[in-house]
């Protein structure tokens, strides 16, 4: 197929998300790509992380910004899907890498593959993450034109987020054909809600979210991003305008992806990047269907 196959989080329906296991098993799995999602840690070290807290993902609360690499290192961040860890696949203490790390554990593995970095705001230390994240990128031969990196050039980098200023940022230095605006559907009244009940974490979270949107779509038509990054509601409900881009020549790489109604209608409409939880049984399903 001349489809590509993303894994979300890494092939975070066995393992953990964003976990050492969760990477292996993607690469293991013959994934064509992974995608992580970063933070800034207390001692500005770029982490493979989704949420801004740890609260959900491993046995501690607070922010992550709250906290050095090797204070969140000695979390277990495993509990999301428990399971047995293989052998090779990293103790429970070596689940949360740094992107440094995972570039590392790609490095290893020698198999070229995609590495999509999602880069989360809001953040405490605003563009700092953005020029952290290049300063990583630099350290293992990343070429902001072609987006290859990697001591054979077998990594192939794409950047992505929601806030529409982070990929502005990025464009100062990267081709914008390798930024990709992320965008999904999210209502105002629910930003207010979150804000109402103290929850100001994810009240900053959903705001971002809901200002993609907009913002995200003049910054495509403006030719600000060379890659569409919607939800599969978003996708469906707004299948003209996708349809539109990618007459254009833009592509599109929608998440998240389980489901093989989806994906066929995905692939049917010119998609050619498929971001899932399951990525080599989404793969096989399609081949057999």
């Amino acid at each position: 197929m001349d489809t590509l196959f993303f894994a979300h989080r890494g092939s975070s329906h066995k393992y953990s998300e964003n976990t050492r296991a969760a990477y292996l098993q993607a690469i293991d799995e013959g994934a064509d790509g992974i995608e992580c999602d970063v933070h800034l840690s207390k001692d500005g070290l770029v982490v493979c992380h989704h949420d801004p807290t740890v609260d959900r993902t491993s046995d501690s609360t607070g922010l992550v910004a709250e906290y050095t690499l090797a204070e969140l290192k000695a979390m277990d961040f495993t509990g999301v899907v428990p399971s047995v860890l293989p052998a090779g696949y990293g103790a429970e203490n070596e689940q949360l890498l740094s992107l440094d790390e995972l570039f590392e554990l790609i490095e290893a593995h020698g198999k070229p593959v995609g590495l999509a970095i999602e880069i989360k705001h809001p953040s405490p230390y605003g563009h700092l993450l953005e020029k952290t994240v290049l300063q990583v990128l630099a350290a293992h031969g990343f070429d902001p034109q072609t987006g290859t990196a990697g001591s054979r050039g077998q990594i192939s980098v794409t950047l992505m987020s929601f806030e529409p200023n982070s990929l502005r940022y990025l464009a100062r230095t990267v081709n914008t054909s390798l930024l990709c605006q992320l965008m999904t559907e999210i209502h105002p009244e629910r930003v207010q809600q979150l804000i109402d009940s103290g929850d100001l974490v994810r009240a900053g979270v959903y705001e971002v979210l809901y200002r993609s949107v907009a913002e995200g779509i003049e910054l495509i038509n403006a030719g600000g991003a060379g890659i569409i990054g919607c939800g599969v509601a978003w996708t469906r409900a707004n299948e003209h305008l996708v349809r539109r881009w990618l007459e254009q020549g833009l592509k599109a790489r929608v998440w998240t992806v389980d489901r093989p109604a989806d994906a066929q209608f995905l692939v049917g409409l010119g998609v050619g990047e498929l971001t899932s939880n399951r990525p080599a049984e989404l793969r096989k399903e399609l081949e057999q269907g």
